[in-house]
């Protein structure tokens, strides 16, 4: 692995970090520093929507506004650089809460789940964004 790799996957690994602090904080415009504007974000897996970014991100505020408390964990990511792209897949684990605040374990309208999310990205001007975004939720849980 050379220096350039190094720096790719440590520009990479802070993009994903990006795009969980901006679902779990609803700060949206933060998801232009993710994605292109032109990317492809497919969450059927999950029950969701598939479009572009400004669609999903409008998505995200509305359906998330249920979950005001929100916490994702991204895994260590494998990478493949080809051609200028990457493409890198990543384990999450994520809990959706109905309520910011403290709540009991067995407050109703927790969910949990876990999967896999699976990027391809592309070197731009701005540096790495992700074109395409699919999540592989494999599993969910509610209480």
């Amino acid at each position: 692995m050379d220096a350039q790799e190094i720096a790719d996957r440590s520009e990479i690994t802070e993009l994903l970090a990006r795009y969980t602090r901006a679902v779990d904080s609803g700060h949206w415009d933060l998801l232009d520093e993710v994605f292109t504007p032109d990317a492809s974000i497919d969450y059927r897996s999950s029950g969701g929507i598939s479009g572009t970014r400004d669609e999903v991100k409008a998505w995200l505020a509305e359906v998330l506004s249920h979950w005001p408390g929100r916490s994702h964990l991204v895994g260590a990511a494998t990478f493949a650089f080809c051609d200028g792209e990457a493409r890198v897949s990543a384990p999450f684990l994520d809990t959706l809460a109905p309520t910011r605040e403290m709540t009991g374990a067995r407050t109703k309208g927790f969910l949990h789940g876990g999967g896999w999310y699976h990027h391809r990205l592309r070197r731009t001007p701005g540096g790495w964004r992700s074109v395409e975004l699919v999540e592989e939720q494999s599993w969910r849980t509610a209480t």
